[in-house]
């Protein structure tokens, strides 16, 4: 006989949106369960965000000792890379940052049950856990199980097609790697692997880079990857892979080509996953592929919620952690919706992009009558020091020209990633260029580059 629970709050899914509502709703009172048949952290914490960006710091750290470069560094014999080591070190933390959301599951009293569930209603699922089977009546219904690599068709991950997730548990460098999409986890992932040693071929359907951020933002990552020798093929398709994992592309003008590849990444997208869970017993209205919600995150059932990757675009970690936190609250008694000016977006490339709110095209279509100004990083001291260059990106902000409204703001560079947080309390906290361009930046940083380009937007830039 199936043991029976009945909490306040059935959370399915312990990433960062799932996890952080069963933790918010633990500790506001509420009696939760958090079902996850994998690890906790979801695929953020263990197979995306955060092992990736260590891959890519270790791919940095030895690509900058095999080049001192400019700064007159030199080794006596050439690096060496102990790629196991680098994966021993890139798990340690991930191991390290799940035991912690564990922790804090335990603080907040959560109840956790490892186990798939599969729901015959709306608010009632099964869990079968390694010791026994748990049928489950959530009072509240948080659904929260995230996305998956998109395949296509032909296509399939499995041998040498890998996934993201296959890509951070490889046992040594590809000496060919072929990545299939060039979006952020392509070319992350790609530029690592590149400064790691191995020959990288990206093939994009669409005719440039990054085709989600404008063509000012992606022109210096594009320089990079010429600089660095990868091939590009823009504007291409693979139209089959052959046994030795060659792929046949066509390319733009029609010629068909065949690239060789050890590895082929396959990173054309992620889709939500809404297969094997009963979803179809629920009674959800849906969006395409998405589950349909409101501005509270509800679903069209009643005290059934849905958050994250599984409700559409952006999917991102810190929107799914924010809707997470929301629905514990509102379900708690609180009046909150989910309305936020702007989500920042990252793109760990060499450079880093970071985009927050309205770009100028953006701005433009949305019928604002904007002004934008740009400073470039070579002006900023911090930015050269960090051997940015010549190329060292810029950044820029978008605003209206009758009141200097901030309406979005972007960068391209080095480190620029840790500007993001200042970037979207900017236009949380509904920031005018008079905002940013009078507070005193500490010298010497990147953020001194905010109240520059502030200062420009108001006609009156310093150090330009």
């Amino acid at each position: 006989m199936a043991e029976s629970l009945r909490p306040q709050v059935l959370v399915v899914g312990g990433g960062p949106g799932g996890y952080v509502a069963a933790i918010r709703a633990g500790q506001l009172g509420l009696d939760t369960v958090l079902v996850e048949d994998g690890r906790l952290g979801g695929t953020c914490l263990i197979r995306g965000c955060i092992p990736s960006k260590a891959l890519i710091h270790a791919a940095d750290r030895f690509a900058g000792t095999a080049d001192g470069g400019a700064l007159g560094i030199g080794i006596a014999a050439p690096p060496s890379l102990d790629f196991g080591r680098t994966i021993a070190w890139k798990e340690g933390i991930v191991d390290r940052l799940a035991r912690g959301v564990a922790t804090l599951l335990v603080r907040a009293k959560v109840r956790v049950l490892q186990g798939w569930a599969v729901f015959s209603d709306a608010k009632t699922c099964t869990v079968e856990t390694p010791e026994r089977t748990v049928e489950i009546a959530g009072e509240h219904v948080v659904l929260a199980t995230g996305s998956e690599p998109a395949e296509l068709p032909g296509l399939k991950i499995g041998g040498a097609v890998i996934s993201s997730t296959g890509a951070l548990s490889l046992p040594e460098v590809p000496g060919r790697l072929a990545v299939i999409g060039a979006g952020y986890i392509g070319l992350e992932l790609g530029t690592a692997f590149r400064k790691l040693g191995a020959e990288v071929t990206v093939i994009e359907a669409e005719e440039r880079l990054l085709p989600r951020y404008d063509a000012q933002l992606t022109a210096p990552v594009r320089r990079w990857l010429e600089r660095a020798g990868v091939t590009l093929h823009l504007g291409a398709r693979v139209v089959g892979l052959g046994d030795r994992g060659e792929l046949a592309v066509s390319l733009k003008d029609g010629s068909l080509i065949t690239v060789a590849a050890d590895s082929v990444l396959l990173t054309v997208g992620r889709r939500p996953r809404t297969e094997g869970w009963g979803i179809e017993a629920m009674g959800l209205d849906m969006v395409g592929p998405f589950v349909k919600i409101d501005d509270q995150c509800g679903t069209a059932v009643r005290n059934v919620w849905a958050i994250g990757d599984l409700v559409g675009e952006p999917m991102l970690a810190h929107k799914a952690s924010a809707q997470g936190a929301m629905v514990a609250e509102i379900i708690a008694g609180a009046r909150r919706r989910f309305d936020p000016v702007a989500i920042p977006a990252v793109c760990f490339t060499d450079p880093e992009i970071v985009t927050v709110g309205l770009s100028p095209e953006e701005a433009e279509a949305a019928g604002e009558d904007a002004v934008t100004a740009v400073f470039p990083l070579v002006a900023n001291g911090r930015a050269l020091t960090l051997e940015a260059g010549d190329d060292a990106g810029f950044v820029r902000v978008v605003s209206r020209r009758d009141n200097q409204r901030v309406l979005g703001v972007q960068a391209v560079g080095r480190a620029v990633a840790e500007l993001a947080g200042e970037f979207a309390l900017a236009l949380e906290m509904g920031a005018v260029l008079d905002d940013i361009a009078g507070t005193i930046h500490a010298h010497p940083t990147l953020g001194e580059a905010f109240a520059e380009v502030a200062h420009l937007g108001l006609g009156r830039g310093l150090h330009i």
